[in-house]
């Protein structure tokens, strides 16, 4: 008999569906925009939608619609990498700490304890205008102060695989101890990384889009949802379309992969009951 799909499968689905909507969009959108997202129409200023501009105009002139998928566009994009390598550095770093144990794995975890205590936005608005570099140098940011907490969770995950039957064997064999985490300790951890990584995409979405609506994440000439949100909001009661768009396609981006981390986190964790 085949079992029927949990709650978590159809989280999973929608999640994966919508994501999937939104990078076609921001994909092969630009393609059949007859605006680039750097064109200025000057006889088309602050315009509803219509045929020409089907989402309107800016009060520069530029295109809506083109000027939504590239920031959004650069959202993602800075999201995903965001998750990549956090997700990565706290992969690398709790199970370093975990299966060394002794001096490194008091080192390593003071290490984290102390940035745990760090605050994370404040130093992150103090540096960023003090930083060029432009968006590498805001995913190092985010990125830099996103991992602790999963490395912490890392770290006891595997001080208490290093003890099992597999790994001892390996060990007592002369494998190395590189290659025993990559071959027997990594992919017991596989679903907590998956999780972390998904979820970590929306918090950095998020984080990058509240900074460049300050004015310090993405910079002009070059937009993002943050800064397209920011542009638009002083006139959204009576022109809506720049503000509109923009913040509506930033909740879908969020929800989408929030529907994704909590599916997987309920498919992937054996002790839940996918609720």
């Amino acid at each position: 008999m085949i079992a029927r799909p949990g709650a978590g499968n159809r989280r999973v689905v929608a999640g994966l569906a919508l994501l999937a909507l939104l990078f076609s969009l921001v994909s092969f959108g630009p393609l059949v925009s007859p605006w680039g997202w750097d064109d200025t129409d000057f006889a088309a200023f602050r315009q509803g939608p219509s045929a020409t501009h089907w989402l309107g105009t800016t009060q520069s002139g530029r295109d809506v619609f083109a000027l939504t998928l590239r920031g959004a566009r650069k959202s993602l994009l800075i999201g995903v990498f965001v998750a990549v390598i956090s997700t990565g550095l706290a992969a690398v770093v709790g199970t370093a700490a975990g299966y060394a144990g002794g001096r490194v794995d008091r080192i390593l975890m003071r290490g984290v304890d102390l940035l745990l205590v760090l605050p994370p936005l404040l130093i992150v608005v103090v540096l960023a205008p003090r930083i060029s570099g432009g968006v590498p140098v805001l995913v190092a940011l985010l990125a830099a102060f996103m991992w602790m907490v999963t490395a912490r969770m890392v770290r006891a995950m595997t001080v208490s695989l290093r003890e099992r039957e597999y790994v001892l064997a390996a060990r007592f064999l002369g494998v190395s101890a590189p290659r025993v985490i990559v071959r027997h300790v990594l992919p017991q951890l596989a679903s907590l990384l998956a999780v972390d990584a998904s979820l970590n995409v929306s918090v950095a979405i998020i984080a990058e889009s509240g900074l460049s609506y300050l004015g310090l994440g993405v910079r002009p000439p070059d937009v993002s949802l943050g800064t397209l949100i920011a542009d638009g909001h002083g006139a959204a009661a009576v022109r809506p379309w720049p503000f509109g768009f923009a913040a509506g396609l930033l909740v879908l981006i969020v929800l989408a992969v929030n529907l994704l981390g909590d599916g997987l986190r309920d498919v992937l964790d054996p002790t839940g009951d996918g609720r």
